[in-house]
């Protein structure tokens, strides 16, 4: 029945697809009956309602964004056609007909739709038109005009050809000039907050290519550079009305310390450079140099600033370096058209500006850090209530791969496990392309960086550069997808280690310095988790588990026994249950002692669990008594599974000191609904079976039947 339910499903899928391509197609074969034979008038309304309907309902999905299973793109298709039944509907309407001025709107439809289609969609479109033209000409004419056909056909394809090739080399086009605004606009914004000490200058040349930061990063550095921007732009102003200034302006060191950028501006010129400029041009390199302020008066004092082009009428100007504790962060470079020099008035005024400036820098610098860590504390205690509420290993992994993400972009993710006893690393869950096939590989402890991350309890490789030539993550032979990046971190609890988290990632420099202490504190948190979850497993083991036999015990098959019987009892099911008991065991245990006893027990937990279905529920029940409830099981079928277990057992032999021997069992046997329509009575008549048994002779099986009614 599966094979004929999956056709039909699969059937279902494909109409579903292609019902709109297949309505515009009905539609159009309706308006070729149309014009060979008009139909009553109340059809005609019914068809028209019926395309209005049809068009209007996946020209709202389309614009709502909802696809649905057909996807983007056939919807559009199925627009146009609908579009181009419509546009020949109306040109039918028109004075001339096909051959009348109103067969432009089919070129303008057409035009329209190669705008949003596919290029096959556009082509297979011009098919659809020319095969209706060619339809509708041999319903009104009874012939066909090759020759308009031909014409209207190849001016199909050249207005739908020309859009393609226009329309999208311009659309592609935008896309590239807004990527590069975009792009450049990052890239500057990034190079102030550096400057401004906002960001970290990158460790090496490799970091300095770097998809941008997180939303949430990005939302502090705007707001950062923002306030900067407005302190400075205040300071800048005020300084030109005060001072009688033509340009006041902010450069930056860059974080090599060798070219200054402009990072605010106030001026009255617009013939100003947009740099960098070198830290020695002009008066940059004298202030720098000294790390004092440096003015300058004349008619020459133009060619020290390098700025200007062409230079302006400059008679004095003055630089001020940013000094931070000896160290310069950048200058404060003013100048005016007036030839009197600076006073020592005016220099102590540009110096206080400066300082200004340098402190706003300062402490938007500290907020911006306060932020971060804010932000960064919000989403540690997210993933930590994520990993509170997991209560399984699989949801623990799950809980600490998705909290990693909210710190770093990765492509690959594993979580290995350590077993110390056996010296064996797991892979017990694994994300990414090409990490199929290493979920549930095992591996003995070896020289990889596993091995060592959990031999050493620290993170490798370091600054998390990967290199498989030189690097082994697991095994020779078991190897993660090729990456610039990856990071193996410990999972310790009280330095213990549990297993690793590895991460993995196709951009350079993406577990940095900035990242890999937070992953740190993260992995503490999964190893703690993943503790709990291993003691709650265990926890409700010893709950529900017979501690000699690993079998349920009396209380949790009481759970799932009640539970089966209801569900048989809902969709009128077939259920038995059996029950075992050992033979003169009390003899076992007088002859052999108690641990021999305890092996017997043993033995027969075996059987059970070996001869058992899956959906089979088996549980101690005390002493040497075991009850099996079987599903979907009347009672012929719970005879013979009885009938094995007693054989089973009777041709086991078990070993003592004083020699080997065998033990034999009683089955009784009670099956729903006969024998009860609860667990209750299903057990009463079990034991009532049961009892049959033992007073029949044991080692046998016995079948409740309503004459053993109370015989318990």
């Amino acid at each position: 029945m599966d094979p004929v339910v999956r056709a039909a499903l699969q059937i279902q899928r494909l109409v579903a697809r292609v019902a709109g391509s297949l309505l515009a197609f009905g539609l159009a074969a309706y308006l070729v009956v149309w014009v060979a034979n008009r139909p009553p008038e109340l059809l005609s309304a019914g068809a028209l309602a019926l395309f209005l309907v049809s068009l209007g309902t996946r020209v709202a999905s389309r614009f709502r964004g909802r696809a649905g299973e057909s996807g983007p793109r056939l919807l559009d298709a199925e627009i146009l056609l609908h579009l181009l039944v419509g546009a020949y509907a109306v040109v039918l309407c028109l004075p001339g007909g096909l051959d009348g001025p109103g067969y432009a709107l089919v070129y303008a439809v057409m035009l329209l739709g190669a705008s949003f289609t596919g290029a096959l969609a556009t082509a297979l479109s011009v098919g659809f038109a020319l095969l209706l033209e060619a339809a509708l000409g041999f319903a009104a004419l009874g012939q066909l005009e090759l020759d308009r056909l031909a014409t209207h056909g190849a001016l199909l394809a050249l207005f739908a050809s020309l859009n393609l090739l226009v329309f999208r080399a311009e659309l592609a086009r935008i896309k590239r000039l807004s990527r590069q605004r975009i792009d450049a606009e990052l890239t500057r914004m990034r190079d102030a907050a550096r400057s401004y000490r906002l960001l970290g200058a990158p460790a090496s040349a490799r970091e300095t290519h770097l998809t941008p930061a997180p939303d949430d990063a990005e939302r502090l550095i705007c707001s950062g550079i923002d306030e900067i921007h407005q302190a400075v732009e205040f300071a800048l102003s005020l300084l030109r009305r005060t001072l009688g200034l033509r340009t006041a302006l902010l450069l930056g060191l860059d974080a090599s310390g060798s070219a200054l950028t402009i990072l605010e501006l106030s001026s009255s010129e617009d013939a100003i450079l947009p740099g960098p400029f070198g830290v020695r041009d002009g008066i940059f390199g004298a202030s720098l140099e000294a790390l004092t302020q440096v003015s300058i008066a004349g008619p020459r004092s133009a060619v020290h600033l390098p700025y200007y082009s062409p230079r302006p009428n400059v008679g004095s100007a003055c630089a001020t370096p940013l000094d931070d504790h000896g160290r310069a962060r950048g200058l404060l470079v003013v100048d005016r058209e007036a030839r009197e020099p600076f006073t020592p008035r005016e220099e102590e005024t540009l110096k206080a500006a400066a300082r200004f400036v340098l402190r706003a820098i300062d402490n938007e610098r500290v907020f911006v850090q306060l932020d971060r860590a804010k932000v960064e504390q919000g989403k540690l205690y997210r993933a930590a209530n994520a990993l509170a509420a997991a209560t399984t290993e699989a949801q623990v992994i799950e809980a600490g791969v998705n909290g990693a993400r909210e710190f770093a972009s990765f492509d690959f993710a594993v979580v290995t496990l350590f077993d110390r006893q056996t010296q064996v690393h797991e892979i017990c869950a694994a994300s990414g392309e090409g990490t199929a096939e290493l979920i549930g590989q095992r591996y003995r402890h070896n020289s990889g960086l596993v091995s060592m991350v959990v031999a050493n309890r620290h993170a490798l490789p370091y600054r998390g550069d990967y290199d498989p030539a030189r690097q082994v993550v697991f095994t020779r032979q078991l190897t993660p997808p090729p990456m610039p990046s990856l990071l193996v971190l410990p999972l310790l609890v009280h330095e213990r280690p549990l297993g690793t988290l590895i991460l993995g990632s196709k951009r350079r420099g993406a577990f940095g310095d900035s990242v890999r202490p937070t992953l740190e504190v993260l992995t503490s948190h999964v190893a703690v988790s993943l503790a709990n979850a291993r003691m709650l497993k265990r926890l409700e083991e010893l709950a529900t588990t017979d501690g000699l036999t690993s079998l349920y015990n009396k209380r949790a098959l009481i759970d799932v026994a009640v539970q089966k019987v209801k569900s048989a009892a809902r969709f009128a099911r077939p259920l038995s249950v059996l029950v075992c008991d050992i033979d003169h065991f009390k003899r076992v245990n007088d002859t052999h002692g108690h641990d021999v006893g305890d092996v017997v027990i043993k033995g027969l937990g075996e059987v059970l669990r070996r001869v058992k279905r899956d959906t089979d529920a088996v549980g101690r029940f005390g002493g040497e008594e075991f009850v099996v409830v079987c599903e979907e099981t009347d009672e012929r079928g719970a005879c013979q599974l009885a009938e094995r277990i007693r054989q089973e057992l009777s041709a086991t032999q078990f070993h003592a000191e004083l020699g080997p021997f065998k033990v034999t069992c009683s089955v009784g046997v009670a099956s729903f609904p006969a024998a009860g329509q609860t667990w209750e009575a299903l057990f009463k008549a079990t034991d009532e079976a049961l009892y049959a048994s033992k007073r029949q002779g044991r080692d046998r099986v016995t079948a409740w039947s309503p004459r053993l009614q109370g015989a318990a």
